[in-house]
């Protein structure tokens, strides 16, 4: 069997690191908003290139409380990719704001820059591009739009830690980002968990008075604020992770490589693109086939796993009829979403293993 993503065996190879990691917490006595989130939050914010690293509970957290902090709410509109997974639109839902989704470009998967302006209205506040899968969106693109207009840019960089655009790490792109540290991402935890960076010393501020009951001082509290801190044992865990995260990376960006060398002449089968100012970190590897459906079933025969990334987009979702927006009303990311499938891909994965999946799917479209 190759798995889609063999998350023990990615764990275990730190088993003696994970292990000091809670040795270290026990011993400590100390289990919210102590010395191992501090270290993992300047640690963290060093390696992005940023000056600020707040961790929260998830990423659904993170991205939440940015557009709190920025003060977002009711009657505002916060423009969000048509394709991406559903967080990206509850974090504006749960700010009070409504979502306003704007489609792809086809390769990257990414919002497309050159559909963002006609988006934009007097109610628009913010921007939140998702680095999809591990591609870095066009941010500096969507700046120049932004900025001038005073618009705020929020990265979604849940699937992307580690990437680069033109040569600088997301979460150091906008004027904040939002990570998941959920245990299948690029860097994970044993857990839920998620950070916020930015260079803004006022909104970082702002941030960890909000995940914190909205108190700097215990029992006194100056806004109603939220419970979302990342706790001592994820930070410490994480701690363990980060020095590994560039080396997995690499690995995921070989494996991509023989995914796309191997699989380029098949008819019928779309690979995804890399935008060429881009460094993808191959969150997933995403494919594309008016087939999936048999295409997965034989994977499975195969012994193969696979996943789908993702089968509804949001706007189709029950949770979003209340807006009205119709099948048909985003198609490039109604088509995409009927057609993408994920192989495996992960650090600890062999080339052995992705030649087999290669062959397999090879002898599916008969090649």
């Amino acid at each position: 069997m190759i798995p889609f993503l063999a998350m023990k065996d990615i764990n275990l190879r730190q088993r003696d690191e994970l292990h000091a990691a809670l040795d270290r917490v026990l011993d400590s006595g100390w289990w919210i908003l102590g010395k191992e989130t501090e270290a993992f939050e300047r640690e963290f914010a060093d390696y992005c290139g940023a000056k600020h690293t707040i961790g929260v509970a998830n990423g659904l957290d993170a991205m939440h409380l940015v557009l709190r902090a920025w003060g977002v709410g009711a009657g505002d509109e916060v423009i969000v990719p048509s394709n991406t997974y559903i967080a990206t639109w509850l974090a504006v839902t749960y700010a009070g704001a409504t979502p306003v989704p704007v489609e792809p470009v086809e390769g990257s998967f990414n919002l497309d820059p050159d559909r963002l302006r006609a988006a934009i209205t007097p109610r628009t506040k913010a921007i939140i591009p998702v680095h999809l899968y591990g591609q870095p969106a066009q941010v500096h693109r969507m700046r120049e739009i932004a900025d001038p207009l005073g618009i705020k840019v929020l990265e979604d960089a849940a699937q992307a830690h580690g990437g680069r655009l033109d040569g600088k790490r997301v979460g150091a792109l906008g004027h904040a980002a939002a990570f998941s540290f959920y245990p299948g991402k690029n860097l994970g935890a044993l857990g839920d968990g998620g950070a916020i960076t930015t260079d803004d010393d006022a909104l970082a501020e702002q941030l960890r008075v909000l995940r914190n009951y909205g108190s700097r001082v215990k029992y006194h509290n100056e806004v109603a604020g939220f419970n979302s801190r990342l706790d001592e044992l994820h930070s410490a865990f994480l701690r363990a992770k980060l020095p590994l995260l560039d080396a997995d990376n690499a690995r995921r960006v070989a494996l991509a490589g023989l995914y796309q060398e191997g699989l380029a002449d098949i008819d019928g089968l779309t690979l995804p693109a890399q935008d060429a100012n881009a460094e993808h970190v191959w969150h997933v590897y995403v494919i594309r086939t008016a087939r999936r459906a048999e295409l997965a079933a034989h994977l499975q025969a195969d012994g193969i796993g696979s996943l789908i990334h993702y089968p509804v987009p949001p706007h189709l979702q029950p949770a979003y009829a209340f807006l009205g927006l119709p099948a048909g009303s985003q198609p490039l990311s109604e088509r995409i979403h009927e057609q993408v499938l994920s192989l495996p891909i992960g650090p600890t994965q062999s080339d052995e293993q992705t030649q087999a999946v290669i062959a397999s799917v090879r002898r599916f479209f008969g090649r």
